[in-house]
């Protein structure tokens, strides 16, 4: 366990003056970055952590427990600090020290809580530790776990995970979606004319949810759905799938629903066969791969995700502090807290969290732009549509700015 407390003085980040958002804001696409899904936990990677050689990276102190303290808000960050997800959790544990120094928030105080031990021991230590507000869990397979266990507590849970199937009943989802990306970038697809799609998704849960999401989204745009077709990463598999596809239809667009590096290996086969002028759309999880740049024939594909605008600022700041790269998940935790931050300034210390203020309708802001709350529990984004150029990305649909656009 290790606890933040934020200096009176710290610098306040540039770009997040006036943590608070207008509160006209309403969102033109509703939603139902594979981060976790279901018990198949897989979390992105890049950019990851360089390698030791910068600063030594510095984190919360350790304490042992809690100090009397009646003027903060106790706030528990439930991340894993060990194991396989160790660097993910480092990185957003730091990225929330980053938010309580840029916003000045001293009455906040955030206590980090180890889940590689095991997410019931970590949730019912910060239960005992008296937290009224958790952060996190990562992995979808512990938000199970810990949103029960806080519910009984009457303490509400934003889990970092994207499972959808794990929000409600005080569980709130925070995690890039990828049904919202899916619908995005076809709403783009079919007003620049594009009507016959077909689509290139993985086995397992991420391809099946990714595949319910693009027939959902066709349908509402007005368009059509020629083939859908398997595969399991393997070149043969790929290949395979690729031909059903020229077997079964024409298209003008195509979905690869799987990450930059497979579409990099996805791409020249669809091309030699029955796709060479089809335009390829891909999912939230190409905008942490700037690899994607560098393959001509990708160029002129489009993906719908979060902006990268302001996460740039805040990488660079991060690195600075730190020595090292964030990872794109830090974003998460950043935004967590500056939501925290507003609500806490009407939520009195020693009370419970006001819950109904996640479900403002007017939502928030944060680095990766602006996001509310459904009934369901499931974050709401605004995001914009990128084109692959050469050695670049390029915004040719900008996220909507308010909820009202």
């Amino acid at each position: 366990m290790t606890e933040t407390d934020a200096p009176r003085q710290a610098d306040l980040f540039a770009v997040m003056k006036g943590v608070g958002m207008k509160r006209a804001w309403r969102i033109m696409f509703a939603a139902t970055a594979l981060l976790v899904a279901a018990c198949q936990s897989i979390v992105p990677k890049g950019p990851g952590p360089a390698q030791p050689g910068g600063p030594a990276q510095t984190g919360p102190d350790v304490t042992e427990g809690l100090p009397t303290d009646t003027l903060r808000h106790r706030v528990a960050l439930l991340v894993p600090m060990s194991g396989a997800n160790a660097g993910v959790g480092q990185s957003i544990a730091n990225a929330t020290t980053l938010a309580l120094l840029d916003t000045k928030a001293d009455k906040v105080r955030i206590t980090t809580y180890d889940t590689a031990a095991g997410a019931a021991a970590a949730v019912n230590k910060a239960l005992a530790d008296g937290n009224r507000l958790i952060l996190g869990p990562l992995l979808a397979e512990d938000a199970r776990i810990v949103g029960p266990l806080a519910a009984r507590a009457n303490v509400p849970v934003i889990s970092f995970s994207n499972d959808t199937s794990v929000a409600g009943n005080g569980v709130y989802i925070m995690g890039y979606n990828p049904n919202q990306s899916i619908e995005r970038v076809v709403d783009f697809a079919k007003g620049k004319g594009l009507s016959k799609f077909a689509a290139l998704v993985p086995k397992g849960t991420y391809g099946e949810r990714s595949g319910t999401a693009l027939l959902r989204a066709v349908e509402s745009a007005g368009g059509t759905v020629v083939s859908m077709q398997t595969f399991d990463r393997s070149p043969a598999s790929i290949t395979a799938a690729v031909r059903k596809l020229q077997a079964s239809s024409s298209y003008d667009a195509l979905l690869i629903a799987d990450s930059g590096r497979v579409a990099m290996q996805v791409a020249p086969i669809v091309r030699k066969n029955g796709g060479a002028t089809a335009r390829l759309l891909g999912t939230e999880l190409w905008n942490t791969d700037s690899g994607l740049a560098s393959s001509p024939v990708l160029r002129g594909a489009w993906f719908a995700s979060v902006s990268d605008g302001l996460y740039r600022q805040l990488a660079t700041k991060y690195r600075a502090r730190y020595g090292n790269a964030p990872f794109r998940l830090s974003a998460l935790g950043y935004d967590a807290v500056l939501l925290t931050v507003r609500i806490a300034r009407d939520w009195k210390p020693g009370t419970p969290f006001p819950a109904v203020r996640l479900r403002d309708a007017g939502g928030f802001a944060g680095i990766d732009g602006a996001f509310r709350f459904g009934r369901d529990g499931i974050a709401e984004r605004a995001l914009e549509v990128s084109e692959i150029g050469a050695g670049t990305f390029t915004v040719v649909a900008p996220a909507p700015r308010t909820f009202g656009e």
